[in-house]
This record gives C-alpha cells, structure tokens and sequence, in this order.
C-alpha cells in the first residue's frame, strides 16, 4: 500500500504537468495555448483524484476534503473547469472564441517586419482560434498548414477566451475573462489544496517532499 507521502508525491507530479499546460497558455507560442489549456483542465482534474487515494490510510481525510467539495460545487470557475474537463475527454470539445484590435496595419509594409513569407505562403491571417498570426503556407500534398509569426504589439493585439465564462471565483469578480486569467486561477486553487494536503498529512511543504 501507498504511503501518504507518494500519494502526495505522485499528486504533486501530475500538479506539475498541468503547470505544462498553463505555462502554454502563458507563452509566446500561439499555436501551442489551446492544447496547453486540454492539458491544464484534464491534468488539473487528476490531482483531485489522486487525492482521493489519500482516503483509504488517512482517517481525517474526508473531515479535510469535504470543504474543498462544497466549495468546488459552489464556485462559478471551478465548476466551469470541471464542466469543460468532461466535454474534453468525452466529447474532444473545446469551446473558445478570440478577439483581436489592429491598432495600425499597413499592407504590405509591415508584413515585410517578419522578414519574407515562407515558400507556397498562399495569404496572412490575423488572430485566429489561438489568437496567432501567420502565414497559410500550402504544401505540396495540398494541405494547407498556418506558420505563425510574432505580431508586434503596436500593430495588433489579440486575446483568447473561454465561451460562456464565470465572473466570479471564491466570490471575488475574476478581473477579465482570458483563457490566462482564468487557468491561472484554476491552477492557483488547485495549488493552495496540494499546499494544504501536504501539510495536512505529512507535516510538510512541498519543498521537503520527495517524490
């Protein structure tokens, strides 16, 4: 049988793979946001189940997670988490929209800014699901792939959303409703809760756990 110190440990991994995820959504890589957000919301999930292995050696357990539960089912953000997880792997469904604002954009000028378009570059795009932008470059299967490129941010700037967001979390208004607010939020809660079990359970940070 597990002890409570590699249940927490192996929480503490699957906490740092959701980190993946949200230093994705983060980055400057555009294409790579949205399947940091999959991994966020699917890994985030899991640490929660991997808590619940603490329930079978640890007596006070439930007495520890029952807060966490009500609180969880009660807040906006992490039932939306929640909801979104599930479509996610039932379903393959990710609902987000973007939003983008030139604030000066000079054809063909400031396309030359990135240096020349790629070879069978067919057009440029501007903010698109991830909020890249880039090139449709044609390949010689007749696929068409996107190369993105930076935009520099005195040209355009753009932002990625979850549809349908929550306004509130622990009953504090979220300040705006982009997919890196929110998965911050998300991972922060789920962070404070590994925090907590680890000093629960094992009398510990997570600086002195070892896996």
């Amino acid at each position: 049988m597990e002890t409570s110190v590699e249940i927490l440990g192996r929480a503490r991994e699957t906490l740092a793979t959701a980190r993946l995820g949200l230093d994705d959504i983060l980055g400057e890589q555009a294409q790579r946001r949205l399947s940091g957000v999959r991994n966020l919301i699917v890994f985030g999930r899991a640490v929660t189940n991997v808590l619940q292995n603490l329930r079978s050696i640890e007596s006070n357990f439930d007495s520890w997670y029952q807060p966490y539960v009500d609180e969880m089912r009660a807040d906006p953000l992490l039932r939306y988490f929640y909801r979104w997880r599930s479509e996610i792997l039932k379903e393959g469904i990710l609902r987000t929209g973007s939003s983008i604002h030139v604030h000066s954009f000079n054809f063909p000028d400031d396309l030359l800014r990135h240096g020349p378009p790629p070879a069978r570059a067919t057009s440029f795009f501007i903010g698109d699901q991830s909020g890249g932008s880039g090139w449709l470059v044609e390949l010689p299967n007749g696929i068409t792939e996107k190369f993105y490129v930076d935009m520099p941010e005195d040209l355009v700037t753009s932002s990625v959303h979850f549809r349908d967001a929550p306004d509130l979390h622990l009953g504090i208004p979220v300040p705006d409703k982009s997919i890196e607010t929110l998965s911050f939020l998300y991972f922060s809660y789920l962070e404070s809760m590994l925090h907590s079990a680890l000093a629960e359970f094992c009398g510990i940070d997570d600086d002195q756990l070892v896996s």
